[in-house]
């Protein structure tokens, strides 16, 4: 629903400043306003099978709530620049993930480095259906060759070593040192002919760690890649369930807000590329109506050799990270409604690279970079608006004409209609031309709205009083001085005008509308438009003036010739 809000908003201000246009039919006035070759499946040669759905009742689904061995748990601590992951001998589960670059928002954390991995996750906890047989990996106490390691600039290596009956696993972690990637490569001894199918868990979400709860519940979901990526959420699924979703996958991910976890499976070796990510099991343990928590498992399948591998992705959502690794995994955190992610996600994706340019280019915080990108916004559509008042100015100057024409040829509409356009060819006025340049900042103003409400870059930024940028303002200030200067930009467009019922009251109503719809969303989006409001009062103050000499130096136009 919080998506739905700048349509909604959108599609208001459209009606109210595209209705003026309406009254020109009764003489009343108008106004205007590649990384990926080094993973390692792409070393990997053993032929893979065809990708399998995943088997519902061969195996429960991957979680940690099982009893652990009696081997005591070690922790394997990998440290970097940019992370702290922790990685459990019992299962090779990776059991903690600080993002070193990022402050959690909850409250409750203190302004602490940022934890995605909940108490108990199953992230990374596997589990190898064979025939009859089911290998508990997730349960397996595997030797560590290391305690701590650090990947600083070159990656480093933690093997895993553990059996489970006649099974005997390895594990290999290639952890980047500039990057959130985990290469996961292994091998399962005693299988038989038939191999078998991997489960792996991505764990039932990450922990709240935005300041709003329902920011933490509506972004939680999982999205999976074909031909295109499809999002779920958490909160669309039905309570207390257990759900397949067919393949093949070249990556499946988990993702809140900003942050996200990802397994990716393909074979770069093979004409094309091949998914090898069979579906997806996903557990909804929660009874709520609306879950918050879903436990998602993806197959892949194992040949009898033993060998499997894929890549995890494990942290934020910086677009230029996500691009880089390809795959389309950019688009894991989609911008827009389905309907128009064609229009809006390239403008989102061209103004979060503006926004990115600005702020280091010029040195200057995010929140002075969406105040200068506003007001060059407004700038550079002047031409346009000076051309929509000319337009209105010239519809303004032939309104007895075609009100005349209305009245003589009121029976006859096909009439009516070939005497209108000779009217608008003999004078060189379009009835059109005035409503284009209204409408191209709204799409502007919609692509804006996902930079500033999803984009990672400026999630905890502050500026003057306003503690965090993506979230609504704590006083108010900014919606209330956007929804001020749109109503003086109203008022200054009227004045010299004739007095006009609906006008004045649209002068009003849109002010309130702005408001009432505005006074929750991201305080840096009210920012952008009091930014442009501010920016638009000398030029529709220029612009007015311009009308009135116009207005003045203007003669009545001839009356319409009687045809005999």
């Amino acid at each position: 629903m919080n998506d739905r809000r700048p349509l909604i908003a959108v599609a208001l201000i459209i009606v109210i400043a595209l209705a003026p246009m309406l009254f020109l039919k009764t003489r009343k006035p108008v106004t205007g306003s590649a990384a990926d070759s080094t993973h390692v499946a792409a070393h990997d040669s053993t032929p893979r099978p065809a990708p399998v759905i995943v088997p519902t009742t061969a195996a429960p689904p991957v979680t940690v709530a099982q009893a652990a061995p009696a081997t005591p748990e070690r922790l394997v601590v990998v440290r970097s620049g940019l992370y702290r992951y922790v990685v459990s001998s019992t299962g090779g589960r990776i059991v903690s993930s600080r993002i070193l670059h990022y402050q959690s928002m909850n409250p409750a954390d203190r302004r602490d480095t940022l934890e995605l991995i909940r108490p108990g996750s199953a992230l990374l906890a596997a589990r190898l259906v064979t025939g009859n047989d089911t290998v508990p990996i997730d349960r397996i106490a595997f030797t560590p060759s290391a305690d701590s390691l650090t990947a600083s600039t070159e990656p480093a290596t933690l093997t895993l070593t553990g059996t489970s009956g006649a099974y005997t696993v390895q594990l290999h972690y290639l952890f980047s040192p500039n990057d959130y990637r985990i290469y996961v490569d292994g091998q399962v001894t005693g299988l038989g002919p038939t191999g078998g199918t991997l489960l792996v868990g991505l764990g039932d979400g990450f922990r709240d760690t935005e300041a709003s709860a329902a920011d933490n519940r509506n972004f939680s979901a999982f999205v999976t890649k074909t031909d295109k990526t499809n999002l779920t959420r958490f909160s669309s699924l039905k309570a207390q369930s257990v759900s397949t979703v067919s393949g093949p996958f070249e990556w499946v991910a988990v993702k809140s807000k900003y942050f996200v976890g990802a397994v990716f499976a393909y074979d770069s070796t093979a004409q094309g590329v091949t998914a090898r990510l069979g579906g997806l099991l996903v557990t909804v343990p929660d009874t709520d109506s609306h879950p918050i928590k879903a436990a998602v498992s993806a197959s892949l399948t194992v040949p009898a050799q033993g060998h499997f591998s894929w890549s995890v992705y494990l942290g934020p959502m910086e677009y230029d990270r996500l691009s880089h690794i390809g795959h389309g995994f950019d688009d894991v955190n989609p911008y827009g409604w389905t309907v128009f992610r064609w229009i809006v996600r390239p403008c989102t994706v061209a103004i979060r690279a503006v926004f990115v340019w600005m702020h280091h280019v010029l040195g200057v915080g995010y929140g002075l970079v969406i105040v200068l990108f506003g007001v060059a916004v407004r700038l550079a559509l002047w031409p346009l608006y000076r051309k929509q008042m000319r337009a209105t100015m010239a519809m303004q100057a032939i309104q007895p004409l075609i009100t005349e024409l209305q009245e003589r040829y009121k029976e006859d509409p096909a009439q009516l209609n070939r005497e209108m356009m000779k009217l608008y060819k003999e004078h060189n006025a379009n009835p059109l031309s005035g409503c284009w340049p209204m409408l191209l900042p709204y799409p502007l103003l919609v692509a804006v709205f996902f930079v500033l409400a999803y984009t990672i870059e400026v999630r905890g930024v502050p500026f003057l009083w306003m503690p965090d940028l993506s979230r609504a303002d704590p006083l108010y200030i900014i919606p209330v001085l956007m929804a001020v200067t749109q109503l003086v930009l109203a008022r200054i467009s009227q004045i010299g005008m004739p007095p006009n019922p609906q006008t004045k009251m649209m002068m009003y109503l849109m002010p309130v509308f702005m408001l009432v719809i505005f006074i929750r969303f991201a305080s840096g989006l009210n920012l952008y438009y009091a930014a442009q409001n501010l920016a638009s009062l000398p030029q529709q103050w220029a612009l007015n003036k311009e009308r009135q000499r116009a207005m003045a130096a203007q003669t009545p136009p001839p009356k319409v010739q009687k045809k005999k």
